[in-house]
């Protein structure tokens, strides 16, 4: 029997010719991601014992993003203890504050995570990565401390999602309402220590950005990780960043690969989505209920490229938010919020009445930058909306794509971006 792309990464990555699903192995990590939340805890780890060392330091990438600048004294000591192991060991990727953004949008972008190779992080969305044909995913603060002082980490082979996703998205559809889609069919838990992988024309039509959506919410059905095949589309964005195909291996999966479970999709049907409180596999058609909103939350690792502030912006311009609701807008990096600003974006936020925040994790997690109160309604671009996930746990949390934001940030109500479509053709 054949393998898929997941199957032989893992095999190229633990010295085996071929393994099958269930199989215990132990993994070459070639890049470990940290930031300053959960990497303190497996430093410590390794301090306790006296591991003090690094497996290699030109393969470890150190970004602090998710309560930067820091907001108090706790959190200032935790990017201390980053800042100070990073220069310590030699650590030469560090992407300190204002040279960075979110984790894992800074790391796609850099060229050095590469298709055929293996990723861990002690953060759930590392399997964002997973876009570009590697096997991205995250881990516990115990496995961190491992693939740090080691290099390696045990992994059971997962099974495999196939996800057919194929035809045109309608206008006012993206990514994220696909990934929505496919959460609401199979639930929370559908795919629970599997890899979601994605294929399709609908996916092969689809640029770098659409596809880190599709992969980095692979966690939000339980999944181990999401992944799309390398194609032109993936070869031109590594190009981009200097990365030519005699610097990784590319793998597909064979014709007789075996798939736990199957998924088609019609992308011309799905319509905006809204996964309402309190799990993202709670979705609806956007619109069909206008509940009021008190925030409307743009960024994240899911949704806060430059794509997605574009979206926005056609939304935006030449309108204004809604009273009573307070707009943040998050570019996911430093880049991103550099382009914005050339582009002309960010004055079409802040003429909308839109607060425009620095480069980081912010509000999405509840930590930083926009947390919800008592009774909050936001309507957000990010991944989770779990009870107490962006604040007070009385808050309520609705996802949607950052269009589906901009329209209920506009209306004051959740909204479906189509109307804002209709009434851009109409003038």
């Amino acid at each position: 029997m054949g393998m898929t792309i997941a199957e032989k990464i893992l095999a190229a990555n633990s010295g085996h010719d071929s393994v099958v699903p269930g199989q215990l192995l132990e993994v070459s990590t070639s890049w470990v991601l940290c930031h300053e939340i959960t990497t303190p805890a497996a430093l410590r780890m390794l301090e306790e014992r006296g591991m003090n060392r690094v497996f290699d330091p030109e393969r470890i990438v150190a970004v602090p993003d998710h309560s930067v600048p820091a907001m108090n004294i706790k959190a200032a000591k935790m990017y201390q203890k980053l800042k100070s192991w990073v220069h310590e060991n030699g650590i030469r990727h560090f992407f300190d504050v204002g040279r960075g953004g979110i984790a894992h949008v800074v790391l796609e972008n850099t060229g050095l995570i590469k298709p055929g190779e293996t990723l861990v992080s002690g953060d759930s969305h590392t399997c964002n990565a997973g876009a570009l044909g590697a096997f991205a995913t995250g881990v516990g603060s115990t496995d961190l401390a491992g693939a740090i002082y080691a290099g390696k980490v045990w992994f059971k082979v997962p099974e495999t999602m196939l996800i057919r996703v194929t035809g045109e998205m309608q206008p006012g559809t993206t990514p994220k309402d696909i990934v929505l889609e496919v959460i609401k069919r199979i639930g929370a838990d559908g795919a629970n220590y599997m890899v979601m992988e994605w294929v399709g024309d609908t996916i092969d039509r689809m640029d770098m950005e659409g596809r880190f959506t599709l992969t980095n919410m692979a966690i939000e059905a339980g999944g181990k990780t999401g992944i799309v095949a390398v194609d032109d589309v993936t070869r031109d964005y590594l190009a981009a960043r200097g990365v030519t195909p005699d610097q990784y291996t590319e793998f597909t999966s064979d014709p007789d690969a075996h798939y736990k479970v199957v998924i088609d999709v019609d992308a011309s049907k799905v319509e905006p989505t809204v996964a309402y409180p309190h799990i993202p596999s709670n979705g609806r058609v956007a619109g069909s209920d206008k509940i009021a909103v008190t925030h409307a939350y743009v960024g994240s690792c899911t949704n806060g490229r430059i794509s997605d502030l574009r979206e926005v912006a056609n939304i935006l311009r030449d309108r204004k938010i809604a009273d009573g609701v307070q707009m943040i807008v998050v570019p996911a990096t430093q880049a991103i919020w550099k382009q914005a600003a050339q582009e002309g974006l960010m004055e079409i936020f802040v003429d909308a009445g839109a607060s425009v925040s620095y480069p980081s994790c912010g509000a999405c997690l509840g930590m930083h930058s926009g947390v919800l109160g008592p009774g909050d309604v936001c309507i957000s671009s990010s991944n989770r909306n779990f009870v107490g996930r962006m604040g007070d746990p009385s808050a309520e949390i609705y996802l949607a794509s950052p269009a589906t934001v901009a329209a209920s940030a506009v209306n004051g109500f959740i909204s479906d971006p189509r109307d804002f479509l209709a009434a851009g053709a109409a003038d």
